[in-house]
Formats: structure tokens, C-alpha cells, sequence
């Protein structure tokens, strides 16, 4: 008999729940490790800060691919699939992907000369202030380093599991108009033909379906679709915007 798999309710909700959490333990080691940047001696402090990011985004992209896999295994087995698969449970981000992303966040932390034409006003401020906004963007780059793991390893599965057919997005209730517009395409996504695209702060996972199985949008994605169609379906090129809209008016 055919089960029936949705965006939002139970599992989905749950796994999603269990991520946002690690992101959340994952800002917190990421604050904590401010105190490695010594304002007086940033050239010679900032490596030290730099393995201990890489370090800690190791650790938390290992248990956000875990704990995929495990969310993986257990939809396979809800879904009553006959044979068995081992999710392919894929190695933390590469170190010149975390470093390049970490020297993106702080790149206008280093001084810079005020009249030079081509430098920014975020790269005029303050030091602590340069500083502190590169923790900011520190943090999301991080947070999505580690998330992109956790949806990574549910989209290679999908790849490798001959029973997966497709994964669906799923949004939380408060998901921006980008992920709930890509949340209402439902289960039509496959490794081979599309990436997971997801912005800094994005919560939102991929959601594994399986032969035989129907896949229903829960009921928040259903009142977004009809948003979506009433209201920016028919003005192509100014789709998003108008969701957009349409959620702040109506959502």
C-alpha cells in the first residue's frame, strides 16, 4: 500500500528542528571563539581563529550529515522499501571552502585608507565595529557550511538509492518568499538535474521520496501555492517580488 509523505507535520518538522538546533550550538562555539581575535595584533591572532573555526565546522558538519543519514534511514524504513542502502554519509566541507568563505566574512576588517576611492563605508567604521559585523557573517557562513552537509547528504542518498525517486524542500512557517516559492514545486527535485539552493540562515532541508510513495504539500505550502498562483503566477519576471507581497498582505 502507497504511503503518503508531506513537506510539513512529524518527521519533516522534527528533523528540521533537530538542525536548526545545531545551528543554534554552533553560533554559540562561533561567539565563543571571538576572544582568538586580539584587536592589537590581528595578523598574528587571526590564524589561530582561522583553524578554530575550520575545526569547529568539522565537528558540527559531521553531526549535521548524522543526523541526515539517520532522518534517511528512518523515511526509508516508514516508507516500507524492500532492500536495503547505506547512506552515503559525505566528509566535512573542504578546508580551502570554510577558509575561503571565512576570509570572505572578514574581509573588511583589515585597515584600509580612508581617501582610496575604492574603499567601502562598512571598511571605514570603527574596529570593533569592522569586527563585529564580521562575526555576523561569520556565523551564517558557518551555519550554511554545516546545513549545506546535512542537505547534501540527503540528495547524494536520493542519487545513489535506487528506491529514491525525488526530494521535496521542506520550509518552516516563518521561511522566506524565496524558500516557500521553491517549498510549493513539491517532490520534483533530483540530484543529477538541480542543487539545493539555500541563502545564509536558510533552515529549510530536503525531504527524500521513494517509489510507490504520494507526496502531498502539508497545509501552510498549500496556502502558500495558492498565494503563489493567485497573486504572482501571472506576472512573470516579478513573480517573487509579488509572493512576497502577497505573504506580507495575506499570509
Amino acid at each position: 500500500m502507497a504511503t503518503t509523505v508531506s513537506d510539513g507535520g512529524g518527521d519533516a518538522d522534527r528533523y528540521r528542528a533537530a538542525q536548526r538546533g545545531l545551528s543554534r550550538l554552533l553560533v554559540r562555539d562561533v561567539r565563543s571563539l571571538r576572544r582568538l581575535i586580539l584587536p592589537s595584533r590581528l595578523r598574528t591572532s587571526m590564524p589561530d581563529w582561522f583553524t578554530a573555526m575550520q575545526e569547529v565546522v568539522d565537528q558540527y558538519a559531521r553531526t549535521s550529515a548524522a543526523l541526515s543519514a539517520e532522518f534517511y534511514d528512518a523515511q526509508r524504513e516508514a516508507a516500507g522499501v524492500p532492500d536495503s542502502f547505506t547512506v552515503p554519509v559525505p566528509d566535512p566541507p573542504p578546508a580551502e571552502q570554510t577558509e575561503s568563505s571565512l576570509r570572505w566574512a572578514t574581509k573588511d576588517v583589515w585597515e584600509r585608507d580612508p581617501e582610496d576611492p575604492r574603499t567601502t563605508d562598512a571598511q571605514r567604521e570603527p574596529l570593533e565595529v569592522r569586527l563585529a559585523q564580521a562575526e555576523k557573517k561569520a556565523e551564517a557562513v558557518a551555519q550554511k557550511l554545516v546545513t549545506d552537509t546535512g542537505r547534501g547528504t540527503v540528495q547524494e542518498a536520493v542519487r545513489q538509492d535506487r528506491q529514491a525517486v525525488a526530494w521535496a524542500r521542506t520550509a518552516g512557517l516563518n521561511a522566506c518568499a524565496f524558500c516557500r516559492m521553491l517549498s510549493i514545486r513539491g517532490a520534483v527535485f533530483k540530484q543529477d538535474t538541480v542543487d539545493f539552493q539555500a541563502h545564509d540562515g536558510c533552515h529549510c532541508m530536503a525531504l527524500p521520496v521513494y517509489r510507490g510513495q504520494r507526496f502531498e504539500l502539508s497545509d501552510k505550502a498549500r496556502e502558500w501555492d495558492r498565494l503563489y498562483r493567485e497573486y504572482a503566477a501571472p506576472f512573470p519576471g516579478d513573480q517573487l517580488r509579488r509572493f512576497r507581497r502577497a505573504i506580507a498582505e495575506h499570509g
